[in-house]
């Protein structure tokens, strides 16, 4: 039986410290699977018409190839180079949710995140994906600075 381990990317060097913590410790651990998860911040709850949800459609398509292409394909490719069983997904969502749910659905046993890069008003507002991922999950997260 392998561990499995989310590693949540944002896109920035935080999300490229979490991978290579990952790496290390999926190298220690053995026979582990790697996900690795790009999250779009996106609000299912907004009212829109008919012909603004078809464009907000193709723009969440459009934006999870682009994700996809920037962020997840290099970070599995950089570990499969490195003798490592990885896998990506991109999802729309709240980003703590998302982490957590796919962390249950998969059972996987660690969460792996950088520490936040959020900053001003929206953080103190609403608080940050990370702080709000480790107060919500259902398994351990790491926090890499």
């Amino acid at each position: 039986m392998s561990t499995k381990l989310v590693i949540g990317l944002d896109g920035h060097s935080s999300g490229d410290r979490a991978l290579e913590f990952a790496k290390t410790l999926a190298t220690q651990i053995g026979a582990c699977e790697l996900l690795v998860v790009y999250v779009i911040e996106w609000s299912p709850y907004s009212f829109q018409t008919a012909e603004e949800n078809a464009q907000r459609h193709k723009r969440r398509e459009e934006e999870i190839s682009t994700a996809n292409e920037r962020v997840v394909a290099p970070a599995v490719a950089s570990l499969s180079d490195s003798g490592l069983n990885a896998i990506g997904r991109v999802r729309h969502g709240n980003v703590a949710d998302t982490l957590n749910s796919i962390a249950k659905e998969t059972g996987a046993s660690q969460i792996i995140v950088g520490r936040s890069t959020e900053s001003g008003l929206s953080k103190r507002i609403f608080g940050s994906s990370t702080a709000n991922l480790v107060m919500e999950a259902s398994v351990p997260v790491t926090v890499v600075n």
